[in-house]
């Protein structure tokens, strides 16, 4: 049975049009006669959308109970028994109701897919797990519903749903996105031009890696070798020279005259040691390729422009830039050099670049190592040169020269032994040496044509002739296998440098190493396999290349590290002089793992660390709300307790009344001081329950005046996962801090609203706000802003607030409000398993207007839920 095939329209953010998109397609197939049918779809009430469902098949959804609330998911069986050609599921990481046939909705969607159902299904860029952190650090929210990348990546076709941010902003403006009343919520937080702006750019260049990725899969499994222009792609050849700094920022430019461009550095090192770079200038050149926004690649190649023309091929780049030849005139007669070369050999979908520079003409820097390696030309050269040179030399002296002594013959077969030992190696030169032997005996020693040998002098010579034939063959071959090999380990030592000097550096990723060790030595996949005892599967820690195997077994090179990892490599068999630097790699890899654990650890500890000197904090500035009460309490006693005055029964009702409401305040703070302090010492944590708002912010909202508040906490909102004892003195200190700076005869408006799996609740003044530069340095210890008295505080009321948030695992932010003013915003985790409000849910509402500072007139709209007595 066939796999079937899944598309994936990917959207910039909520709202850009995927549902709307996904059901467009559906009605297409559907009029070119497919059997498409609505396996899932989320219209979320918005009345464009909605209309897209009508003349499509739906299949019904299966209720899913779950704490006593009955829940809809997609009916999988159901899908499966109807067995459509093509099925359309929306929100693609969407979390199932526990008791659901698999925990997430992708999980659903490979089950329709390995039944040859092909599906069409949405993902928004923010849901995508690796991007998980980048979100969270542009919107401040963290993303609990995610799907794995390579779920998305196998997707066949994906295609990226784009809106501008202004544009969404306005369909937001417009009520096409969410309900009016929480529109306000939504552009003033997560939908703001810069959040929407930076999700736009990560799903453009997450899409375009993943065209690319296509282009390259496409490429290799057609085997085309021919460049595709498709983005401009500049190679940088570097020597080691201070000249390719010159280059790298050439080519930056080159780079900058298109959109996209992309700069490659690369430095090949030779096997056969005929380049000598200094290890300090190509650091230099590392650092400033990678300043510039470039990359830096090494690469063994024992041929220069073959090796450097197989990478630019290989990244599919469309131009190369090299430095003008450092070599002086006489030298150009051994070769046309590697710029000449590359430029004959490019064709003509590869254009050259020949940069001037200072260095042009200049050999020093580079030193030359001669006959490090013989190779095959120079091994041919050896051979002819043993075992034609003394045939050709025997019929010179035998028709030319045919008496100039046997000395002078030996002297002459000699240099020719020597000669093919220079070029050849041992073996040629033995040739020579017996061939030479052979031949002194039957056409130069007497008797003539005999293999035999008169005069006894003569045995001699040949004698010494063979040993001398012999020494120099076996000196030149020792020095060419010593030469070749300290050639090699210099590679291998410069490439251990590079390798060293950026894991120390922490420069390199895990990722970035293994794409290092596939390039040094032309891999086609490289992973690094952990399993954590001997009878445990295989787990894949990381990859790069094309198709990466699962096992060490399956590898064409397995290297060890330990007992519990393992680098495996596929492509072709390694001798085994590479297995040395590919250990050192793989021990590496290994530090690398480590050191990003271990940073991990640091960055939890470092996590609990803050938490723990918040808490401290947070502890020591409790204390000071509790002079308030104390002062009522105290001074409501004096009172009772004083003979000047005789209090009526209403006045010592009032006064009894006061050191109860102060003792209840106290008392309230107190516990709160407990927990706190037992937070401290690690030995009770935050109670986290379901709770409801309008539980919760009214009794926050007890120590401030009756009319300088008001509320709007709609009764369709959902419940909220947090410490309510904590929640309400958040509530409060950051209230009365509003109410404290806001101006007479405006009151602040408190409301809440529900925004994907968060709550938010809004506190609103009119004061005079806060500067940008200002808005983190407030919620800081002892910080009080502006010139409020010194009697109304010690600047700890919104460093409380936010520890006591945070310690919930909640967010408190300071923006703007529209017209003059502060908003100070508490985004609270929803509830697990608490839907979403429904859409037929009712409010009634009742307007309240308030003139802003500014004279903008601002409207806010005060909704009160009519709940049942």
């Amino acid at each position: 049975m066939r796999r079937g095939k899944l598309r994936i329209y990917l959207g910039a953010a909520p709202g850009v049009g995927k549902t709307y998109s996904m059901l467009s397609e559906g009605h297409r197939r559907v009029e070119r006669g497919t059997d498409c049918v609505v396996a899932f779809v989320e219209h979320h009430s918005r009345p464009r959308t909605e209309v897209m469902l009508h003349g499509l098949e739906v299949i019904p959804r299966r209720n899913v109970e779950y704490r006593g609330t009955s829940f809809t998911e997609m009916d999988v069986d159901a899908v499966l028994a109807r067995r459509p050609t093509v099925a359309l599921v929306d929100e693609l990481p969407h979390t199932n109701v526990p008791g659901s046939r698999n925990a997430k909705r992708w999980q659903d969607v490979e089950e329709l897919l390995a039944a040859g159902i092909d599906v069409v299904s949405t993902v928004n860029i923010q849901h995508l797990e690796s991007l998980g952190d980048v979100v969270e650090s542009i919107t401040g929210v963290r993303q609990k519903e995610t799907v794995p990348d390579d779920v998305v990546r196998r997707a066949d076709q994906i295609e990226l749903v784009d809106m501008s941010p202004q544009a969404l902003r306005r369909r937001m403006a417009h009520g096409n996105i969410y309900k009016p009343d929480k529109v306000d919520a939504a552009l003033s937080n997560y939908f703001r031009p810069g959040n929407l702006t930076a999700l736009r750019e990560l799903a453009l260049l997450w899409t375009a890696d993943r065209v690319d990725e296509y282009l390259q899969e496409y490429r290799t499994e057609h085997r085309v070798s021919k460049i595709w222009g498709s983005r401009e792609r500049i190679v940088v050849g570097l020597t080691g020279g201070p000249e390719g700094r010159t280059l790298i920022r050439r080519a930056a430019r080159l780079a900058e005259k298109g959109a996209g461009g992309e700069v490659l550095a690369v430095y090949i090192s030779r096997s056969d040691g005929l380049t000598a770079a200094s290890p300090k200038e190509l650091a230099l050149q590392r650092t400033l390729v990678e300043d510039l926004g470039g990359t830096f690649h090494h690469v063994v190649g024992d041929d220069i422009p073959t090796a450097l023309l197989a990478f630019a091929r290989g990244v599919n780049a469309t131009q190369i830039v090299l430095g003008v030849s450092r070599r002086r005139s006489w030298q150009y007669l051994f070769g046309p050099g590697v710029s000449a070369t590359v430029a004959r050999e490019s064709g003509p979908d590869l254009d050259v670049h020949i940069v001037t520079h200072d260095e042009a003409g200049r050999r020093g820097g580079l030193s030359a190592a001669r006959g490090a390696r013989l190779g095959r030309t120079r091994t041919v050269w050896g051979w002819l040169v043993g075992l034609a040179g003394p045939a050709l030399l025997t019929l010179l002296l035998s028709t030319a020269m045919p008496a100039v002594g046997l000395a002078n013959d030996v002297l002459l077969y000699l240099t020719l032994t020597v000669a093919a030992a220079l070029l050849g190696g041992l073996k040629p030169a033995l040739a020579s040496a017996a061939a030479g032997s052979l031949l002194l005996n039957w056409f130069f020693t007497p008797p003539i044509h005999e293999l035999t040998i008169a005069d006894p002098r003569n045995i001699v010579a040949l004698a010494i002739f063979v040993g001398v034939a012999i020494s120099v063959a076996s000196v030149v071959d020792l020095a060419a296998r010593r030469t070749h090999q300290a050639a090699r380990l210099r590679a291998e030592a410069e490439t251990l440098s590079f390798l060293a000097g950026s894991v120390l550096r922490g420069e390199t990723t895990l990722e970035a190493l293994l794409e290092q060790v596939r390039e040094t030595f032309s891999m086609e996949s490289v992973v690094l396999l952990e399993r954590p005892d001997e009878t445990a599967p295989w787990a894949r820690v990381a990859a790069v290349g094309h198709r990466p195997c699962e096992r060490p077994d399956d590898a064409d090179v397995d290297m060890p590290v330990g007992d519990h990892l393992a680098l495996a490599l596929t492509g072709r068999v390694l001798p085994a002089e590479d297995r040395r630097v590919l250990g050192a790699f793989a021990a590496q890899a290994a530090v690398v793992l480590d050191r990003q654990r271990l940073v991990g650890a640091a960055e939890e500890a470092r996590r609990l660390s803050e938490g723990n000197k918040i808490r401290t904090s947070l502890l020591a500035a409790v204390s000071h709300d509790l002079r308030t009460p104390l002062a009522g309490i105290k001074a409501s006693v004096t009172s009772l307790r004083s003979d000047d005055v005789e209090w009526s029964e209403r006045d010592r009702a009032e006064l009894l009344e006061g050191i109860e409401s102060g003792a209840d305040r106290l008392d309230h703070l107190v516990g709160n001081l407990l927990d706190m302090s037992r937070l401290e010492t690690g030995t009770v944590t935050a109670v986290i329950r379901e709770t409801d708002l309008d539980e919760v912010v009214p009794m926050a909202l007890l120590g401030v005046p009756e009319d300088s508040v008001d509320l709007d906490i709609p009764e369709t909102l959902p419940m909220v996962a947090v410490d309510r004892g904590l929640l309400e003195r958040a509530v409060a200190n950051i209230v009365e801090n509003a109410v404290k700076y806001s101006p007479p005869g405006h009151a602040v408006l408190v409301a809440a609203s529900a925004l994907a799996d968060r709550v938010e609740l809004r506190v609103v003044d009119r004061g005079p706000g806060v500067p940008d530069e200002a808005k983190d340095r407030i919620f800081g210890a002892f910080q009080r802003y502006g010139d409020a008295p010194r009697g109304e505080g010690v600047g700890l009321g919104l460093a409380v607030a936010r520890g006591f948030v945070e310690s919930m695992g909640g967010t408190v932010t300071a923006e703007d409000t529209p017209g003059g003013g502060l908003t100070m915003t508490v985004g609270l985790r929803r509830a697990e398993g608490n839907p979403p409000p429904p859409a037929t849910a009712t409010a009634t509402a009742t307007a309240t207007a308030a003139s802003a500072p500014g004279g903008s007139g601002a409207v806010y709209a005060r909704r009160r839920a009519e709940r049942p007595a």
